[in-house]
This record gives structure tokens, sequence and C-alpha cells, in this order.
């Protein structure tokens, strides 16, 4: 079969963006499609077999798109649309880009990175309460954040309340310095961190001293009646399943509820249960509740997070499996005696 070769005119000032820090999204494109990409006046040609050449192209064209509305092109972009070119002839990456939910106080656009994200921010759009659930790196609690502050500042909802279980991750901290208030912030701190970057120290600030913003962990919710509320429950893989309980129980009218957590990360004792486990096993039939789940391909922080996932899915996967095949050996042994 001959060589086929595809030519895409490329605007000079989007050359660079598409091209990557020392030509990484070029290099990235022709090693995953098996093709050769060359710069030639202004356009770009693309050679090799003509399948990958299609898919290579259908890439490009997207990613130029996107370097187009002022997108700065990222590694995680260029590898996700080399991922979904396998699976769909849609043009995913655009599609996700269309959806934005808010920006920063530096006026950065928050948007969904990945069809799991999306889905999940549609989730959240959709019904009362959401589970989001999947390894770190995934935007749970940052969209979710993204979404509580967008509907406090649009009046859907009076306050927003952000909440966590306090649990060392496998580790004895010791006791804390300071106030009841000092004590727990050190759990509390990702959720501080998300609100000033979206919402800003001084509004944060501000709207907290007037009870309308509260962070605060899993304990003080008991007993409460939560109207009107944006609310997360951060870390959920900790809770106990009485905590959960205590905690969904609380929802009263007007509010929304988005639960996060990663199944893989608990730092609960070995032989307790998760209330984020029984709450998938209890609740997943009941309608105006969602469950998203989010995998390795959602991660969006630096790409070797995502290989770290994914590795220890393998390691873990592998793990179970032997175990199980102990387990059949056992019970086969017993069998024969």
């Amino acid at each position: 079969m001959g060589e086929y070769t595809v030519s895409i005119d490329v605007p000079l000032e989007h050359m660079r963006n598409l091209f990557g820090s020392h030509d990484a999204h070029i290099r990235k494109i022709e090693e995953d499609f098996r093709v050769t990409i060359i710069d030639r006046d202004g356009a770009v040609r693309i050679s090799g077999d003509r399948e990958d050449v299609g898919k290579a192209s259908h890439v490009m064209r997207e990613l130029i798109a996107l370097s187009e509305r002022g997108r700065e092109l990222e590694e995680q972009n260029v590898n996700y649309a080399i991922e979904m070119e396998s699976e769909s002839d849609s043009d995913v990456l655009l599609e996700i880009d269309d959806d934005c939910i808010c920006h920063t106080v530096n006026g950065k656009p928050i948007k969904p990175k990945t069809l799991g994200q999306k889905r999940y921010v549609d989730a959240i759009r959709d019904h009362m309460i959401v589970f989001g659930i999947g390894p770190a790196g995934t935007g749970k609690t940052y969209l979710a954040m993204a979404m509580a502050i967008t509907a406090f500042k649009n009046n859907e909802v009076g306050r927003i309340i952000l909440t966590r279980p306090a649990i060392e991750a496998g580790e004895k901290l010791g006791f804390l310095p300071g106030d009841l208030q000092s004590k727990v912030d050190p759990y509390l701190r990702p959720l501080y961190d998300a609100l000033y970057q979206i919402m800003g120290a001084e509004s944060f600030t501000r709207n907290m001293e007037k009870g309308l913003i509260e962070v605060a962990p899993l304990a003080y919710m008991r007993g409460r009646t939560l109207d009107n509320a944006y609310i997360i429950l951060d870390e959920a893989q900790n809770t106990t399943p009485a905590q959960m309980k205590m905690f969904l129980t609380r929802i009263g009218f007007g509010s929304k509820v988005i639960v996060t957590g990663d199944a893989s990360q608990k730092d609960l004792a070995p032989d307790a249960k998760s209330g984020l486990d029984i709450a998938q096993r209890v609740l997943s039939k009941i309608d105006g509740i969602a469950f998203c789940n989010l995998s390795s391909r959602d991660v969006v922080r630096h790409p070797l997070v995502q290989k770290i996932v994914r590795a220890y899915d393998d390691y873990e996967a592998g793990e179970k499996r032997r175990g199980e095949r102990k387990e059949k050996s056992r019970n086969h042994n017993r069998g024969k005696q």
C-alpha cells in the first residue's frame, strides 16, 4: 500500500500552540498514529497509512479549532484527543469546550476537560444529589465547587456548605495547637484553596463572615436541617455508613448535594466499612440521585498522575485476581480432604 499524504493549513499565530514546546504535541501524534508530520510554509503535511493519516488529521483539526478559541493547548488536551479518536468520530474536545461553568477570579474559564467530567457536570445540573466517584486528579471537588459558586452567585441558593470527615491520611498527626477552628482547618485546606482560586480571598472572607459560606467538619452537620443550600461532602470514602446516612438525611428544601470520593484511598480502619461504598449499593436505584464514576482517563493533573493511577489500578486488580485464585485453591483442597 502506498503512502498517503494530507495537507492542513495552519494559521501562523496558532502554529506554535499546535506544535507545543519543542514540538512535543506533534511528536506525540506522530508516535501514536505512526505518521510523519512536517511543516511547510504555513501548512502541515501528514504522511503515512491512509487510516492513520485520517485519524491524525482529525485530531490536529480539533486542536487547531481549540487554539482558535483562545485555548492554550496542553499535553492533556493532546493525549485526550488521541485517546478519544479511536472511540468517536465527533469533535469531542470542541463539544466539551463549549461548556463553561464560570471563571476564576483571574478570568480563567473553568470547563470540563473530558467526557467523564462533562457527564458529571450535566448530572449535577439535572439531579438533586450527585455522587462523583473517581481517582485523584479527576476534578471531582473542583468542578463541584465551581458549580456551587455559580449557583450561589446566580442566587439559586442562599449559601454554600462544604464539609469533609476529619481523618488523617494514613498517619497520626497528634494534637494540633490552637482553638477548634485551627484544629480542623488543616483537614479542610483543599476546600479553602479551591474557594480562593474561584471566588477570590476577599469575596470568600466577606461571605464567610456573613455565614453564607460555611466550611466545617462532617461532625458539625449532626442535628441540622440544611435548606436552600449547595452542600458538598468531600472525601466521602472516609465516612462511616452511619455518618453518610446522617449527612444525607440533613438535606432540606431547595438544596443540592454533591458527594465526592475516591474508593481507592480510604483512611478508615482496615475492618471499617466505608459509607461511600454502602451508599452506592443502597441508593443506586433511587430517582433524583446520580452516580458518576470517573476513571484514570479523566485525570487532568500532570500526565504522570494519570500513569500512576493506571499503574495502581493494574496492581490492585492483579492482587485481587491472585487473592481469588488462592481462595479458590484453598476451597478446592478442602474439598479433597
